[in-house]
Formats: structure tokens, sequence, C-alpha cells
């Protein structure tokens, strides 16, 4: 038996992460095993009581340590509006910005014949409940631009047509972006929604 067994396994489990390959996970645990007082046995209590704790929200599908998470409960978000994104880390980069005040609804993937996802394998069914429950107003499709994404948003907005005003995000130059950089498709959708100035 290796010496290094244990420490070997935990990089490989490092190395599964997303952003870490071989080499970044071998810094980092090497990084916490210098720091463990300060980063490793936190780092591995947090974990455990994450992995204890942690569960999808019954309603919204965001994951938190509670059954209903703090957006659902939240009065001040009940204003009608629902965002609904592909996964949670959608939902938490439109957290980041501090701009959306509504709910959100979490698809957990997109529509996709080639993989064999249908409607029943996402949280479509349960988005669909919502709307007839909770009072709702608009319906923000925020999924991604691929070809998957828009397969998905255009199967919701056909099985939510006249129930309730649908919209989507805009899409097209970014802050910042130069013309000469963009690809042909995001130069399109930024020519086709314009606006006056």
């Amino acid at each position: 038996m290796s010496s290094t067994q244990d420490i070997d396994a935990l990089i490989d489990m490092m190395a599964k992460l997303p952003g870490l390959g071989p080499r970044s996970a071998r810094r980092a645990v090497l990084h916490m095993i210098r720091k463990r007082a300060l980063l490793l046995t936190p780092l591995a209590e947090t974990m455990q009581t994450v992995a204890e704790t942690a569960r999808e929200c019954l309603n919204c599908g965001n994951v938190g340590t509670t059954d209903v998470c703090d957006l659902c409960t939240s009065n001040e978000r009940a204003n009608g509006e629902i965002c609904v994104v592909e996964d949670v880390s959608d939902l938490w980069a439109m957290e980041r910005t501090r701009v959306f005040k509504g709910r959100y609804h979490v698809l957990g993937g997109t529509l996709s014949a080639l993989d064999a996802v249908g409607p029943q394998e996402l949280r479509i069914p349960r988005l669909m409940d919502r709307i007839e429950t909770e009072s709702v107003t608009e319906v923000i499709l925020a999924l991604n631009a691929t070809i998957d994404g828009q397969t998905t948003a255009h199967y919701i907005a056909d099985q939510l047509e006249g129930r309730v005003k649908l919209t989507t995000l805009a899409q097209g130059v970014p802050i910042g972006g130069e013309l000469d950089y963009l690809d042909d498709g995001t130069i399109s959708a930024a020519l086709k929604a314009r606006k006056s100035i």
C-alpha cells in the first residue's frame, strides 16, 4: 500500500471537479495540506455538513438546506414573475446581478431528442402547476442560446401561449464587445433585437 494512497485519492476526486485538471487538483491539495488547520479541516467539516443538509427546493429546484428555498418563501418576490432557467448555476448567475426581483424555476436541463430528455424528465410539469397556483403574470425564458435551449423555450412558449405574458432575455452584442470578434449568430440576434435610440 502506497504511503500517499489517500492523498492520491483526494487529488483524483478534486480533478473531477469542473475547472480543475490533475495539475490544478494536485496544487490545491498540497496547499490545503500545508494549511491543514486553516483550510483542510474546516473544508472537510463543511463538506460533511453540506452532504447531510443540501437539498433541492421542492418548489423551484434551487439548492439550499430547506425543503423550500428562501427565494420561494420571500413575500417580496411574490410579484407574479417567474424566470425559467436551465440549471441552478444559471439561477445563481441571475441572482448575482441583483436585478431580477421575482421568483425562479429551474428546469434541470433542456429538451434533447438525442439524449431522450423529454418534458417529463425536466421540471416542465411543475412549472405548469406553478403557473396555475401562484398567480403568475409573466414568465421570463432565460434559457441558453443553444439549439436545445431554444427548442425548450419554444416548447414552453407553445404550452403557455395565451395563458401568461411570455418574454425572453435580449440577445446580441455584449457590453464592450467588438463586432469583429463576434460570431455571425450573435450579430444576427443583435440586429433582429435592435431598438430605437
